[in-house]
């Protein structure tokens, strides 16, 4: 027994001292191979991509990890940037790209990269590279001989690598939480646009002898990821916030999704344009879902320019107040403001082919200074769409036209129809805009009749508003056709003393007898079409001249004219006449019979 003993204590150490040498001799190897890996790794990182660049671009790094086992490496102190020196001979060789990039970050891990295939075969495959935190500077200056250029690379990178690899390709390129800096360098003052905690993923990058030409490929990838979440934004002018909750992109399809994207004041109302010093609109925007489809991301990434074939922004509101008791022409000046020339002057080159609206609540209010109220309009539950949505100058010279065809609820109650056509090569702002409203209670037109117009609709009902207009930056032209009938009217008036508006009761009384027509076509069968000459303030806005030139129509179709209010003002007169010749020998009467009592007493 104790000779069995002793043989398997033998047995067990031989076993465990065998078990040692091969540990040791494997770490042994393994030491050997990532020490000897380490300086291979590195001068293929940096001779690929100063070669696949055309020499433009060097990386440094101040420390490299290796596991052999792994296949995996980490890089310290990483530095990626580009030789201004080479940058200016690929200009003079009209082969320098629009875009330079800098990057910089603490690590940066390299996972699977498989070095016995890189050893034996010549290619070097990574699974994974992962820039953590990275900073991000991508500076654009376009150039004029990559003007017609396709958006992607001159020349192909493996050109530059056929000498030392067969092949390299990454499965994929992290990027998180990024600070992406951007630098326009094609206006006098550079603008500079930043996002933090930007998530990218590059998706099979390959450079071989065939991916080049490999249609499915852009940029050499087969796909590119954006994501960002929270991003918080305050305009240069500190009048607003923008926020966006989520954006996606994903190139390969083209589409853009963004939750929840808003713009909001950061004064109220009545302080908004007080904090602004003049009466400036006032937006308060918010969209739930927007998407983009049908987006060139590499035309993007070349020259800015944005394209996509659909957009549909639905499930949000618009709303715009002005507070017209600080106008101040001199700073209010509106002229050359409408939508499609404020789309003119967007720096960046934009075509949307078609924007769909789904559920869109939009409304405009004024503070009047008269009536100290505000006046409110609003459209509920707007769809439809506007086509040709462009400031590029080729797009504009085949399709000047932009094209807007809504549907609406005004005030939430009638359902109107509405059709813009914007002249987007105009330089008077020229567009035209037509609609149909149909069956609604008058009495809903209040909100703006009575704190804009000083008008309070007692009761009336709309059979149809129909109307036509042609506009530039200087007014409308147009036919207002109104139909109603049973409509009664009571004009009014600020009473400072009671701090509201108050009827003006005898105005009121002969403005219903003498000047409204009660319905329209009239008794007679006769129909009074309104024509409209409205000419327009320059502080005022866009929706300003569309519900001032409507309202002038619907005045005038109602008996509201000019000639009317000038009889009405006759008849005013007379009757004040009446009434003072009147006062007058009731005071002559009142003075002679104080003096018969007097002279009865005596």
């Amino acid at each position: 027994m104790p000779a069995i003993i002793k043989r398997r204590y033998v047995i067990l150490k031989w076993v465990g001292a065998s078990l040692l040498i091969i540990v040791t001799l494997l770490a042994g190897i393994a030491w050997f191979l990532n020490v000897k890996s380490r300086p291979m790794l590195t001068q293929q990182i940096k001779t690929l991509l100063y070669k696949s660049t055309d020499s433009l671009y060097t990386i440094s790094f101040s420390k490299v990890s290796t596991n052999i086992f792994t296949g995996s490496a980490t890089l310290q102190d990483v530095k990626i940037a580009a030789d201004t020196a080479r940058y200016s001979q690929l200009v003079k060789l009209k082969r320098a790209p629009n875009n330079l990039y800098t990057v910089s970050l603490k690590k940066l891990a390299v996972k699977h990269f498989h070095p016995l295939i890189l050893y034996r075969e010549k290619k070097l495959q990574i699974d994974e590279i992962l820039f953590d935190n990275p900073e991000v500077y991508m500076v654009n200056r376009q150039l004029d001989f990559n003007e017609n250029r396709p958006a992607r690379l001159i020349q192909s990178p493996y050109t530059f690598i056929s000498k030392s690899l067969k092949e390299f390709s990454i499965k994929k390129i992290l990027f998180r939480d990024a600070s992406f800096n951007y630098v326009n360098k094609n206006v006098n003052k550079f603008d500079v646009f930043s996002i933090d905690d930007f998530n990218i993923t590059l998706v099979d990058l390959l450079v071989d002898s065939t991916s080049f030409e490999d249609s499915t490929r852009f940029y050499l990838l087969k796909d590119v990821l954006l994501n960002l979440k929270n991003y918080n934004y305050a305009t240069p002018d500190s009048m607003y916030n923008i926020k966006l909750n989520q954006l996606d992109f994903k190139a390969s399809t083209g589409r853009l999704s963004v939750n929840k994207f808003a713009l909001e004041p950061r004064y109220d109302e009545m302080k908004f344009g007080k904090v602004a010093g003049y009466a400036k609109d006032r937006f308060n925007i918010l969209m739930n879902d927007i998407s983009l489809m049908g987006i060139n991301l590499p035309l993007y990434i070349s020259k800015q320019e944005l394209r996509a074939k659909d957009m549909v922004v639905s499930n949000g509101y618009v709303s715009v107040f002005n507070d017209n008791s600080l106008q101040n022409p001199a700073q209010t000046n509106k002229i050359g403001k409408y939508p499609h020339q404020l789309l003119q002057k967007v720096p960046a080159p934009i075509l949307v082919d078609k924007i769909t609206l789904k559920d869109v609540d939009v409304s405009y209010a004024v503070y009047n200074q008269e009536s100290q109220q505000r006046g409110r309009i609003s459209f509920e539950h707007t769809a439809g769409f506007i086509s040709n949505v462009t400031n590029i100058d080729k797009v504009k010279a085949q399709k000047p036209i932009m094209q807007a065809s809504l549907s609406t609820y005004l005030l939430g109650q009638g359902k109107l129809d509405l059709d813009f056509k914007f002249d987007l090569v105009s330089r008077t702002g020229d567009f035209s805009y037509s609609g149909l409203l149909q069956n609604f209670n008058a009495r809903v037109l209040n909100q703006i009749t009575k704190p804009l117009g000083l008008v309070r609709i007692n009761r009336g009902n709309v059979n149809r508003l129909r109307f036509n207009f042609k506009a530039d930056d200087f007014g409308s032209k147009g036919n207002v056709d109104f139909s109603y009938f049973d409509l009664s009217v009571a004009l009014m008036k600020n009473d400072p003393e009671k701090d509201h508006l108050v009827t003006r009761g005898l105005l009121s009384i002969l403005a219903n007898a003498l000047i409204l027509n009660s319905e329209n076509p009239g008794p007679d069968g006769k129909f009074i079409s309104a024509t409209v000459d409205y000419q327009r303030p320059q502080n005022t806005s866009f929706f300003n001249l569309i519900w001032k030139s409507l309202f002038v129509g619907i005045k005038h179709s109602v008996g509201l004219t000019e000639e009317k209010q000038m009889e009405m003002k006759a008849h005013i007169d007379k009757f004040k006449a009446m009434k003072a010749s009147h006062d007058l020998r009731k005071k002559r009467r009142l003075e002679r019979r104080k003096l018969r009592d007097r002279q009865q007493k005596k």
